[in-house]
């Protein structure tokens, strides 16, 4: 059974290519991937990414749960503030990639991968041993992303929140289109900047409707996720499901950053012994510097075609009109500057390995 979001017909009605994505019917585009992928990038477009999962969870010892599941450091959160973090499995891979809000001290709001809601509920639910009560309010939320460097104008006759000076990774919550205690965040997957609005799906199409109203003199545009897809691949940033997932090792994938282990969470001593032993692989950033796009699953080799490693995200970038990607590779071909292939069909084509992000 493919899902719909409270916005569905609003798609279909604007024109969009529908497809089925994470169980859901999304939509991929509208006016072009290329043409929405420009109007974030230089203006503001907006993103029905209501399939995305949300969870509660409440009580005196929340944020022991959130400690034990989530590979960051929740302490170090404070009321309104936001932490990137993913959540371990018990053999060195990823259950998911995540947000973690905090709304109170017993109060943490998590934002999930839709493809996952049901497993991280479960994984979730296993560890809690701490009398935390969980509430799931995905399929009663839906979500909007309204990305771009305008999208603080646009949206300011809307709220009472000052958008202009909400710093990245914070959220805020007040009266947004009319509607009281939205859930107002700066978190982003583009690189461009901009705002997610969380609101329950009676409120949703009331709220569409109020953003595009307020945003037709900075030429807002609906996005799909086709274009979401290409702004976060310019930024390095990974989708679970292509660059991470159950069976690829955190550290591996460059995100030692949000793994602390000046406390105690799921696996943290199978990570620290595979730290200590030292990467075999990395996730590198590469530019093709002939023709052809790489895609998920082509071969890496080196320059004798022995087999290095696999791409695992790729795509043309519309801003640097060459072809860019994501691929683990054997950590002795992970350099910045190294020369690797990429086997696109029947060729070898040159690539070279850069660091991320690809647009600056």
């Amino acid at each position: 059974m493919i899902k719909n979001t409270a916005l569905t017909d609003v798609h279909v009605a604007l024109g969009a290519k529908m497809v089925p994505f994470a169980g859901f019917n999304m939509p991929v585009q509208y006016s072009g991937i290329n043409d929405e992928h420009e109007t974030v990038r230089n203006g503001v477009g907006v993103f029905d990414v209501s399939h995305m999962g949300e969870f509660i969870l409440k009580g005196d010892r929340a944020m022991d749960l959130v400690q034990k599941i989530s590979s960051n450091d929740a302490s170090k959160l404070y009321d309104g503030k936001v932490q990137y973090a993913y959540i371990p499995n018990e053999t060195g891979g990823i259950v998911d990639d995540f947000l973690v809000y905090r709304i109170d001290e017993k109060t943490y709001f998590l934002v999930v991968n839709a493809s996952n809601i049901q497993k991280d509920w479960d994984w979730i639910a296993k560890y809690n041993t701490y009398g935390v009560t969980m509430k799931n309010i995905s399929d009663e939320t839906s979500l909007f992303a309204i990305q771009g460097p305008k999208a603080a104008e646009a949206l300011a006759s809307l709220t009472d929140i000052d958008l202009a000076t909400m710093e990245y990774y914070t959220f805020k919550k007040g009266t947004f289109a009319g509607v009281d205690n939205v859930l107002v965040s700066a978190t982003g997957y583009t690189g461009a900047g901009g705002f997610e609005v969380y609101v329950a799906n009676e409120h949703a199409k009331a709220v569409w409707d109020a953003i595009f109203e307020a945003g037709a003199d900075y030429g807002i545009k609906p996005i799909g996720l086709g274009a979401r897809d290409t702004l976060r691949l310019e930024m390095g940033f990974c989708l679970y499901g292509n660059d991470i997932d159950d069976t690829t090792s955190p550290l591996e994938a460059g995100l030692g950053w949000v793994t602390k282990f000046t406390k105690d969470f799921v696996n943290a001593e199978g990570l620290k012994k595979q730290k200590e032993a030292g990467l075999k692989h990395k996730l590198i950033g590469f530019e093709l510097m002939d023709r052809g796009i790489a895609r998920h699953g082509y071969g890496i080799v080196d320059a004798n075609g022995n087999p290095i490693g696999r791409v695992t995200s790729g795509t043309q970038s519309p801003t640097l009109k060459k072809s860019i990607g994501l691929g683990y590779v054997a950590i002795d071909h992970a350099k910045e500057g190294s020369d690797v292939y990429i086997e696109i069909r029947n060729n070898r084509v040159k690539a070279v390995v850069v660091k991320p992000p690809f647009v600056k």
